[in-house]
């Protein structure tokens, strides 16, 4: 009988693994679109180094295309220099992955889903999150040189410029976007 329960254990173990839920869609399944214009991706910076500036923040934002491709970048007066390329890989792993970084540092740390870490072009570290434009990826936008909940304001307040609700939509559409 004890060998029945050690049984019951185990399989209760492995059934309450996360990674073990099928969904019925794919996660972060939106469509990478044309990418975003030189005009847009100066918007979308403006806003968060305003947002940064509103809080004495000193940041590092970058803007990348669909692709992955820098497109705009503005380091603020006394921003570190170690955050410009943290920066860029933020936006860059935001775009690539079609997610924001902050669902790989919640992977890393919550989940303890090491194996991540293997991945080319991850960055568990909030503040990259992508740009989306009625409905498609045109890119996204990467903050660094504060702590990562700073580097996130900073970065919502950015995206927000392109991130706005498609007319007709509820929340419930909003989080399969």
């Amino acid at each position: 009988m004890s060998s029945n329960v050690a049984g019951l254990a185990i399989e209760a173990r492995l059934t309450s693994n996360p990674l073990d839920v099928i969904p019925d869609e794919i996660p972060f399944d939106v469509p990478y679109g044309r990418p975003i214009s030189l005009y847009r991706a100066e918007a979308v910076i403006h806003a968060a180094v305003a947002e940064a500036k509103k809080r004495n923040w000193k940041m590092n934002v970058a803007v990348a295309d669909s692709g992955g491709n820098l497109v705009a970048f503005q380091r603020m007066d006394g921003a570190m220099l170690a955050s410009i390329q943290i920066a860029e890989h933020k936006a860059r792993a935001a775009v690539t992955f079609r997610r924001p970084t902050k669902v790989f540092e919640d992977g890393i740390n919550l989940m303890h889903l090491n194996y991540l870490l293997a991945f080319d072009g991850i960055i568990a570290s909030r503040g990259g999150i992508p740009l989306i434009d009625q409905g498609d990826i045109i890119g996204a936008i990467g903050c660094s040189g504060g702590t990562d909940s700073q580097d996130e304001v900073v970065s919502k307040a950015g995206a927000a410029v392109i991130n706005q609700p498609r007319q007709g939509t509820n929340d419930a559409d909003l989080e399969k976007a």
